[in-house]
């Protein structure tokens, strides 16, 4: 039996879900995904890890369809509700779709797109007559293909299976401490790792209430304050967000909201770098550090700061107890102590392919075994810190490797930046030059002002050769910064 709907059953009658206002216990979550599952076998006794899309948005519909399309024994492929018509497209036809499971809301979306083919749209009110009979599903099974863009080329699909998802949730249930008392807010979307793992199933493993709200930073942030919540994980986005809205409140209220903040227990940051301006403002509204962690759609969770002990602002912590992990150079040699190296990843909660490339599957993966990431990073006092991605965050500039997010660090610290991307743009005489896209706390900056700055702060070499005066980021769903868009802002800069 797969492990999450075993653990269920111990949790029967405590509440799971709470979505749209209602509350849902884990009997009635075990007992509405078997029903559903047989909607989607059909005549059929098992699935046999056919791919069945999920157009669904976050909330209890959504688990249900989750836990039916495992239950049922095929392969979940949950998509963005809010994603381009051309992405969904491509979704479809990669993985070969069948069956979609649609919210109604969203039927408009992709009955062109199921027009002319044997997809079949499957509403989420659908019966199945009784008796239903569904089918062993063991754990080597594919469970999930999550699509990931990377750096170049088309998205990927990665595919985990139920012993990676085991062995990803409960690697963190036991790190981060989870009980059956816990109560999280889920504000991310649930076509990515860090919403479906870090916070659904590490909530449902552990028999905890895992509560849905759309984001808003008013409602979001008196929630979390409330007293009721203990656990909140989001991106750097999102709690710059909670920080501005805090910010504008008056001192009475930023008191009350402060005050109740000190019931969490715990607060994570993930899937994109966490500025240090933001976690120290975050922990003098707070009171707590939030824990930063890394990993990936390939692997999961590698590395968390302490739970217990000491968190380094600026640094992702070791590696997490299931996770082998080394640092390499270009060559795949382990680099000597104090160099940045590429991180290879080993593990159980490694994927095991990407869907239908084999090729990109060979090239993911070290003759022996490591997952590349693609991710520099140093050691520094026994954590790691990420100095950048290879593609897009290391600036080979003049015969220096440059970190783009260094950069980035020191040019927030200026009191008239909100925030900054920096980008390599090619350069026939030095290879790449760096570029900063600013985002100013005002309309104006003065420019001529800001590079002086800049020279008494950053080496010579370091220092943006291009600025370009932006009112926001390019950002994907998870608030990361999209630096292939920002690149495209520097074109006609000379």
């Amino acid at each position: 039996m797969i492990k999450l709907v075993e653990r269920a059953q111990k949790f029967r009658n405590r509440i799971a879900i709470i979505s749209d206002g209602n509350s849902f216990t884990y009997d009635q979550l075990l007992h509405d995904s078997a029903h559903f599952a047989q909607v989607l076998l059909g005549d059929g006794v098992d699935l046999h890890e056919q791919p069945i899309g999920i157009l669904v948005n976050p909330g209890y519909e959504y688990v249900k369809a989750q836990w039916a399309v495992w239950r049922a024994g095929g392969t979940a492929v949950p998509i963005h509700p809010k994603a381009p018509i051309s992405s969904i497209e491509y979704i479809f036809k990669d993985t070969g779709l069948v069956q979609i499971i649609v919210q109604e809301e969203l039927l408009n979306t992709v009955q062109s797109l199921a027009m002319g083919s044997n997809v079949r749209l499957v509403g989420l009110n659908e019966k199945a007559g009784a008796p239903y009979s569904l089918p062993n599903v063991e754990s080597g099974r594919r469970a999930m293909i999550l699509y990931t863009s990377g750096t170049t080329g088309n998205p990927k699909g990665v595919v985990t299976t139920h012993s990676n998802i085991e062995a990803q949730v409960s690697c963190l249930v036991d790190f981060w401490q989870w009980t059956e008392e816990d109560h999280i807010i889920n504000v991310l979307p649930l076509h990515h790792v860090h919403g479906i793992i870090n916070v659904l199933s590490c909530a449902l493993w552990s028999g905890a209430v895992c509560e849905f709200m759309p984001f808003d930073a008013e409602k979001v942030f008196k929630r979390i304050a409330s007293k009721e919540v203990n656990l909140f994980m989001a991106v750097p986005t999102i709690y710059y967000k909670l920080i501005t809205y805090w910010e504008e409140c008056d001192e009475n209220t930023k008191a009350a909201l402060s005050e109740g903040l000190k019931n969490m227990r715990l607060m994570v940051s993930g899937s994109a770098a966490l500025p240090v301006s933001v976690l120290e403002k975050w922990k003098s509204i707070s009171g707590h550090i939030l824990l930063e962690r890394y990993g990936m759609t390939e692997i999961g969770m590698a590395v968390s700061n302490s739970y217990e002990g000491d968190r380094i602002p600026g640094h992702i912590g070791k590696p997490l107890p299931n996770v082998e992990l080394k640092l390499v150079d270009e060559e795949g040699n382990e680099v000597s102590r104090g160099e940045d190296g590429e991180i290879w990843v080993k593990g159980p909660s490694v994927f095991k392919e990407y869907w239908k490339r084999e090729e990109a599957t060979r090239d993911a993966f070290s003759e022996d075994g490591w997952f590349k990431t693609g991710d520099i990073a140093i050691v520094n006092e026994g954590n790691l810190k990420i100095v950048g991605r290879s593609s897009v965050d290391i600036i080979k500039s003049g015969g220096y490797k440059l970190s783009a997010l260094e950069i980035e660090e020191v040019i927030r610290k200026h009191p008239s930046i909100k925030d900054c991307g920096v980008v390599g743009i090619e350069d026939e005489e030095w290879g790449e030059i760096v570029a900063a896209a600013l985002i100013p706390n005002e309309d104006d900056i003065d420019l001529e002002a800001f590079k002086e700055w800049m020279k008494g702060n950053l080496s010579s070499y370091k220092i943006p050769r291009k600025i370009k005066i932006l009112e926001d980021l390019p950002r994907n769903a998870m608030g990361k910064v999209v630096k292939k868009e920002l690149k495209k802002d520097f074109k006609d800069i000379s």
